[in-house]
């Protein structure tokens, strides 16, 4: 892991841009549209403590992302050079040959791994996903690895194939074999963990990518990976980083950065043609991640350590009810709090208290199953943890 002087002496080449703001500080009054959008449409607007899920339009964006959106907004620029740009400044914040910014995470697995088939061929680009004459077509995962976002690989009309063991990894290398792909949230639930993944990948020549889509924080998984070996690491632009929802970033050796982006807009003819990035976006996810690096994360850390701790001390002082704090090791790493309780006792559901919470005003989102009620802080503006923590505890005693 990266030492705070080595990450120091890094971000002192970086403009230091709101590095003591709160982190999801909503707009000064001056700043706010003159027609309320959301109420137009009929669209309730809502206090996250769920986290940076998509279907929930994951963060907010710092101010200084927003400025950047409406700086690009009024000139025009050419999408390559913009792109060249950007990626080179991308690549030498996180310290890795190269890098793009793709429509999300996605997207960026979608264009890598079209990448690692075509090469610099931009003849190959066209065939894909439906010719895959003289392509190699298979990608290699494991089986526990297999939960949805792979169908981004399948874009490119490579087929998958599943494996469990490391013996059994080996056995599926064959001259078909484009790539092996990496899940780094599951990176304790399969067997093969992501070091070992690399050093089989290297031993064959096959280059290897992971998805590391919801693994910031910590901020030196940014560089982690593609240090670790990984020829291609994708995140997601929206999550941690806060940065646009429909941005991410894909990291890696030059070969296949600058291969990927000839799928990419705005050639026209490739898989990836739908997935285009605007200029605002692009300058927008370069801004977000300048901010990002230059805060005080300890000091973040602490301020969620804070929130949890409020709204699981008004949780817990409900006779019946149980709290924990806890840190998932990889993907969403924030403190986070389950809330448990028996429903027979209290006359309610957790599904019941999610949905109360939702309906209520302010209208609040949170996560779990059927049996906890679970919150995270790290998506609030601060001093939001006392609403939330107000009304986790009335829903809890007015049932």
């Amino acid at each position: 892991m990266i030492k705070r002087r080595d990450l120091l002496r890094t971000l002192g080449t970086i403009p230091v841009l709101g590095a003591a703001a709160p982190l999801a500080a909503g707009p000064s009054k001056s700043q706010v549209a003159t027609r309320d959008y959301f109420k137009e449409l009929g669209v309730r607007s809502y206090i996250n403590a769920a986290g940076t899920y998509t279907a929930l339009t994951a963060s907010l964006m710092p101010q200084e992302a927003r400025d950047a959106w409406n700086y690009a907004s009024n000139q025009y620029v050419a999408l390559d050079d913009l792109q060249d740009r950007v990626g080179a400044r991308i690549a030498e914040l996180l310290q890795c040959e190269a890098a793009t910014v793709t429509a999300g995470a996605a997207s960026a697995i979608t264009l890598g791994t079209a990448g690692v088939l075509t090469g610099l061929d931009s003849k190959k680009a066209v065939q894909i996903p439906n010719d895959m004459t003289g392509l190699k077509t298979e990608v290699i995962l494991q089986k526990s690895h297999r939960v949805g976002y792979d169908h981004a690989i399948r874009n490119t009309g490579v087929s998958i194939v599943e494996v469990e063991s490391r013996q059994d990894l080996e056995n599926a290398i064959s001259d078909k074999t484009a790539m092996l792909w990496f899940l780094n949230a599951h990176n304790f639930k399969g067997q093969i963990r992501d070091e070992e993944f690399v050093r089989i990948a290297k031993r064959h020549g096959i280059p290897c990518m992971n998805d590391c889509a919801a693994d910031v924080p910590p901020v030196e998984n940014l560089w982690k990976y593609t240090k670790m070996g990984f020829d291609l690491v994708c995140f997601s632009g929206g999550k941690g980083i806060r940065g646009p929802q429909s941005a991410g970033l894909l990291l890696g050796k030059k070969e296949y950065i600058e291969a990927a982006r000839l799928s990419a807009p705005p050639r026209g003819n490739t898989v990836g043609r739908g997935m285009k990035v605007n200029k605002e976006e692009i300058l927008c996810m370069l801004v977000a991640l300048e901010v990002y690096l230059s805060r005080d994360h300890d000091a973040d850390w602490k301020l969620w350590e804070y929130q949890v701790d409020h709204i699981s001390d008004a949780a817990a002082s409900v006779a019946g009810v149980e709290t924990e704090i806890h840190v998932p090791d990889v993907a969403n790493h924030v403190p986070s709090l389950r809330i448990r309780w028996n429903s027979d006792s209290l006359g309610i559901t957790p599904n019941e208290a999610r949905q109360r919470l939702r309906e209520g005003h302010p209208s609040i989102e949170t996560v779990g199953g059927a049996e906890s009620l679970d919150v995270t802080t790290w998506m609030m503006n601060e001093g939001e943890e006392r609403i939330v923590a107000q009304r986790i505890k009335e829903v809890l005693t007015q049932s």
